[in-house]
């Protein structure tokens, strides 16, 4: 009896102790995260495109004045140094909620590091800039394979004139009136927004407001305001076209952008008080989660054939258009998506000075099948955000995968696991 007291004693002795551990290193870890969303914000003192959204509280701001001159080795310094600190807890073989935190931290940290260089105009390849910012690589697609897609649109699209010219001839049947953008694009949200409340139970107080605006280089753009508020704004300074009032309203509203912003907020930030969630940067593998999961939520909401008869049915009718044809026009718009790809070879190009601009735009309007205003614009996204182009393909890709390859065919199951990864910190590696 006497021993199996003294057995018992130490067994709660040393579950006592591991208690102890995981609250000293989980208060540690909390110090590094503060350290880390003080280090995000005083980038972008500088950097008036690193920080994307901020939420945490305002103790944590810059308090120092601007220097003159933007202290990239000093900087650089501080990552290298919280990095190793970092790794303590990202190589502790418990697989706990302290090393997913800090494992996460450290690929952000080497994205800052990254973005710092690129800032201050020491550039890599394409590539190697990628994986730094992104933590991964795309797959390089060679002309062939474009070429052969584009005869598949040559077999759908009779006619004279080159594949991208009858494309656009088609395409150009079915972009939304100026007048009617803002009804089209209400009421596709408003129908993603209730798709996605029938599976997603979200904050009472979420909400967002609907600007429009002319001059960017992206056709829409959420910015996250904390306590569950979104701006959304749409660029009409380009064609929108029919399609993309679902993609929009998907990608930057619902379940995209918006609502992984909330849910991240919510579960992670607000109930488990992860502060470095409160910092989102932009250029870091967090986007490449965020715009591959906002590019398959439009997959998520509207599947199979679903956006194309919500188009038929209620969109072009609602925007004036006739809807003869777009049975054709959504057959080419599926080869067309497959042809995403080559936005990455023209951003490659250009990054890694194998292309001159003249010779991007003719990629973008050979093989993206852009018109020439259009392609200006995205030349202009590509000159801005460099390797960024990645996340909306691969990244797609990457998430598709992820989703399908553990839940199938079945929506509801997709829908489910769409929710887990939104709702946690998720490196690429693991999808």
């Amino acid at each position: 009896m006497q021993k199996m007291i003294t057995a018992l004693f130490l067994l709660c002795f040393a579950a006592c102790n591991i208690k102890q551990e995981k609250a000293v290193n989980s208060e540690n870890l909390n110090r590094l995260a503060e350290r880390y969303v003080r280090l995000g914000l005083y980038i972008g003192m500088y950097d008036g495109d690193f920080v994307d959204a901020y939420y945490g509280p305002d103790s944590l701001k810059p308090v120092v004045a601007k220097q003159s001159v933007f202290p990239a080795d000093s900087l650089l310094n501080v990552i290298d140094s919280m990095s190793t600190e970092l790794k303590v807890y990202a190589m502790t073989t418990n697989p706990d909620s302290i090393r997913t935190r800090a494992n996460w931290m450290s690929y952000q940290l080497q994205a800052f590091g990254r973005r710092i260089k690129i800032f201050s105009g020491r550039y890599q390849s394409f590539d190697e800039e990628s994986k730094d910012l992104f933590a991964v690589a795309a797959p390089v697609f060679t002309k062939p394979y474009y070429d052969s897609l584009l005869k598949q649109l040559d077999s759908l699209l009779p006619g004279k004139g080159s594949v991208a010219q009858r494309y656009q001839q088609l395409a150009s049947k079915f972009i939304i009136p100026v007048s009617k953008v803002d009804t089209v694009f209400k009421t596709a949200i408003a129908e993603a927004r209730k798709r996605t409340l029938a599976h997603y139970s979200l904050p009472a107080e979420e909400n967002f407001t609907i600007e429009y605006v002319t001059g960017k280089p992206w056709s829409g753009y959420n910015w996250y305001k904390g306590n569950y508020k979104s701006v959304i704004q749409v660029n009409t300074g380009i064609p929108i076209f029919i399609e993309r009032a679902i993609d929009l309203a998907c990608h930057e509203g619902y379940p995209g952008h918006h609502v992984y912003n909330m849910l991240l907020e919510k579960n992670l930030y607000r109930n488990k008080g992860m502060v470095e969630i409160s910092l989102y940067p932009l250029f870091s593998p967090q986007s490449l989660i965020a715009e591959g999961s906002a590019n398959y939520g439009i997959q998520v909401a509207f599947p199979g054939s679903e956006q194309a008869a919500y188009v038929k049915t209620v969109l072009a009718p609602l925007a004036g258009i006739d809807t003869t044809g777009v049975d054709k026009y959504f057959a080419a718009l599926s080869i067309r998506s497959r042809l995403a790809y080559a936005r990455n070879e023209a951003a490659r190009g250009l990054v890694n000075n194998t292309m001159t601009e003249q010779e991007v735009l003719h990629w973008l309007t050979d093989y993206l099948l852009l018109e020439e205003k259009a392609a200006a614009t995205y030349l202009n996204f590509i000159k801005k955000y460099r390797s960024y182009v990645i996340n909306y393909n691969y990244g797609q890709d990457l998430v598709k995968h992820y989703i399908e390859s553990k839940g199938g065919t079945d929506s509801l199951k997709r829908w489910q696991l769409f929710e887990v990864l939104l709702s946690n910190q998720v490196v690429p590696v693991e999808l």
